[in-house]
């Protein structure tokens, strides 16, 4: 969906954000509902909302080249949204040479997918990455027609047949089988749906381990914003509900999947009691020390990956990577509004919902916005969060991440810097990933 600024001047082209929902690559839509326009345009840009195929039918993959059923059906939609936006976002006011691809949670790893897809080379110039990354232990996807073949009740692997038994299915019911593969929010397993490496081809969305792709430079170079709210893990729990909240036992779920170690071996269970140890100390889980597994869900399914791909970046990047964290709590909290759960969480000061209240002029909530709109369009216009000119709003400078210093942004009740955000818990997270540092998608 398109959303045009408050003038429309063909002679003075706007810059353009695209938005790319989040929903684990299952789920959302870029509804209005949602994704309300209305914040975002004080500040006289373009923005489109657009949808991409989810679940089975965006990112089922074959392993047989010849049955066009690569993977990344989904990711490859966004694609085809972009070469729109250049080919015609001018008849609505649009730079097609200022676009700014920018998403959360899975729409954020998308945007990081599309800046190491070949694919999007020249679609944007600018990216958000908002709680999502490649690396993620969840942002990743697996082959798994032998295991949809059993829910399908059929005697073969033969993914040829596999496929027919597919298109002959009404797309609900499809939908249906692909739902009775476990798909776990854990992060000792990969999901089964998501994006997967392709074998080689010119039609191939990624070929390459992310990893592989940073640390090699050959990739959209385009400024990068990419940040984390305090309390992502919560998650965790509201992927339980409505069933009561039931703490983490079998630590050795909480084992990365890139590890590649074998469950019950010896080193996964001194990982697992390692990692129990550090968040817990002497207690057990339980409801009453939750804030413990929000820390580590936190930790475990976004904040280490999102450093690391910060830092990487640094690495082999000829533009800037900008670091934020996310703390504050208002009213504005979807998360709050949608599930009673306080939880920090950004899209409520950027997207106005059906759930958001009536703002007062001058409130925290009022201010929030403000910074956030123009911290966001600040970059998606220069490439820069930074004000051009004195901004009461914005009163610190924000300072990209260099090689040696993780800079961020502490977006608060107040804006304020800081270097290496929660060096402790990294700190021994560095010491786990010793064990296996590069992994296979």
């Amino acid at each position: 969906m398109l959303q045009l600024p408050k003038q429309n001047n063909r002679n003075d082209l706007k810059p353009v954000m695209v938005w790319i929902h989040g929903g684990g690559f299952t789920s959302g839509s870029g509804s209005t509902e949602v994704y309300g326009p209305e914040f975002l345009l004080t500040e006289d840009i373009v923005l489109v909302t657009i949808n991409y195929r989810l679940g089975i039918i965006g990112f089922l993959a074959l392993e047989d080249p010849d049955l066009g059923v690569p993977g990344n059906a989904g990711l490859k939609d966004i694609v085809m949204a972009l070469k729109w936006v250049q080919k015609n976002i001018v008849n609505f006011a649009g730079d097609p040479n200022n676009v700014t691809i920018f998403g959360e949670s899975a729409g954020g790893a998308a945007s990081h997918y599309l800046i190491l897809s070949p694919m999007a080379k020249g679609l944007f110039h600018r990216a958000i990455l908002q709680s999502g990354s490649t690396l993620n232990v969840w942002a990743k996807g697996r082959r798994y027609a032998p295991q949809l073949a059993q829910v399908l009740k059929l005697h073969t692997t033969d993914e040829r047949k596999i496929l027919k038994v597919l298109q002959d299915l009404p797309v609900e019911e499809m939908y249906l089988a692909a739902e009775k593969i476990p798909d776990p929010f854990l992060a000792s397993v990969v999901r089964p749906h998501g994006p997967v490496i392709e074998h080689k081809s010119p039609d191939a969305f990624l070929t390459e381990h992310p990893l592989n792709i940073i640390r090699s430079g050959q990739y959209n170079h385009v400024p990068i914003m990419i940040g984390y709210t305090t309390r992502e893990g919560i998650l965790s729990e509201v992927l339980q509900k409505p069933k009561p909240f039931k703490p983490l036992t079998d630590f050795e779920l909480a084992v990365p999947n890139f590890l590649n170690l074998e469950r019950g071996s010896d080193i996964s269970k001194l990982i697992a009691r390692r990692i129990k140890e550090y968040y817990y100390g002497n207690e057990e889980p339980s409801t009453e020390n939750k804030d413990k597994f929000y820390l580590l869900e936190t930790d475990n399914f976004f904040l280490r990956e999102l450093l690391r791909t910060a830092k990487y970046h640094v690495e082999t990047s000829s533009a800037p990577v900008f670091m934020y964290r996310m703390s504050i709590e208002t009213s504005l909290n979807m998360m709050k509004n949608i599930y009673v759960i306080d939880e920090p969480d950004d899209l409520g000061y950027l997207f106005k919902n059906l759930l958001t209240p009536d703002i007062e002029p001058g409130s925290e909530e009022d201010l929030a916005i403000k910074r956030f709109v123009k911290l966001w369009t600040n970059f998606a216009k220069f490439g820069d969060p930074n004000p051009k000119v004195k901004d009461p709003v914005i009163d610190v400078k924000w300072k990209p991440v260099t090689k040696n210093e993780v800079n961020f942004l502490d977006i608060g009740k107040d804006l304020t810097t800081g270097i290496n955000p929660e060096p402790e818990r990294m700190s021994f997270w560095e010491d786990i990933l010793k064990v296996n540092p590069v992994s296979k998608l």
